[in-house]
């Protein structure tokens, strides 16, 4: 049987058209955040890992595509005013998936020269205007939980699930223990996913426990040698395992059946 060109550029079209029809129909994990959610992915920097970039090996990606938008050096703030947020939630659609992670360069400066990426503190509605010196505008600055309500709400208005994970513990150390968030960052975070209904990963304590079972030595092989806040492909790949088992066991909008 000899094909003719028209009927092999209509076979190929269809084909096409249905597989682009079936990857639109993929719900779709989205994630944000900052370098200890993405951080390098093997090129560049190297050794420096963040659990985000780990999380496709674990989905079934022939039914939930995996979107990795996390960013080094954001904050919940810079995240938004860049415009990064924005790209983001225009492609969020009915039953996909949001995860977030913020609060490490959240605590830096509101208006340094170097960044200007800090935020209030706390959950309130309080804000302040500052000279943004690197976007050369006045600015006004919220509250973490204001900058994280934004992500929430947005999310489930397109009718997606939300999930707040608590950021990452830092190597630090006192009495022979991993330094938590938990009544900074780490609260705020929980907070905000109780008021709001979103999920909610405690990744701050889950971690941090796993690191105090292994101690200092080993939990300092983990992290990039010059720094104690990024870790290395071990130490993301700890991250990772918490976030995809306490996928598992809150299993939000049903995401458990994507999981291998």
């Amino acid at each position: 049987m000899k094909w003719k060109p028209g009927l092999v550029m209509m076979t190929l079209f269809m084909a096409l058209t249905s597989f682009l029809l079936h990857q639109k129909e993929k719900p779709v994990f989205f994630i944000i955040g900052d370098s200890t959610v993405r951080n390098g992915d093997g090129t560049g920097k190297g050794s420096l890992w963040g659990w985000g970039s780990f999380i496709a090996d674990q989905v079934d990606t022939n039914k939930l595509q995996v979107q990795n938008h996390a960013m080094g050096g954001r904050s919940s703030r810079t995240f938004q005013t860049e415009g990064r947020w924005e790209k983001v939630v225009q492609q969020v659609k009915k039953g996909d998936f949001v995860i977030m992670q913020f609060g490490h360069n959240d605590a830096s400066p509101l208006d340094d020269t170097a960044r200007a990426r800090g935020v209030l503190r706390g959950i309130s509605d309080k804000d302040t205007s500052i000279y943004n010196p690197i976007r050369k505008i006045q600015e006004t600055v919220y509250t973490y939980g204001w900058y994280m309500r934004k992500f929430v709400r947005e999310t489930k208005a397109k009718g997606a699930t939300a999930i707040i994970c608590s950021l990452v513990p830092r190597n630090s150390w006192k009495d022979g223990k991993i330094q938590r968030s938990g009544d900074s960052w780490a609260l705020w975070a929980r907070q905000i996913a109780e008021q709001e209904g979103a999920y909610f990963i405690d990744l701050n304590e889950l971690t941090a426990a796993e690191y105090d079972k292994l101690g200092q030595e080993k939990v300092k092989a983990l992290y990039f040698p010059s720094d104690n806040t990024h870790t290395n492909k071990e130490g993301a790949l700890i991250n990772t395992a918490f976030v995809i088992d306490q996928l598992r066991k809150q299993n939000p909008a049903g995401i458990s059946q994507y999981l291998r």
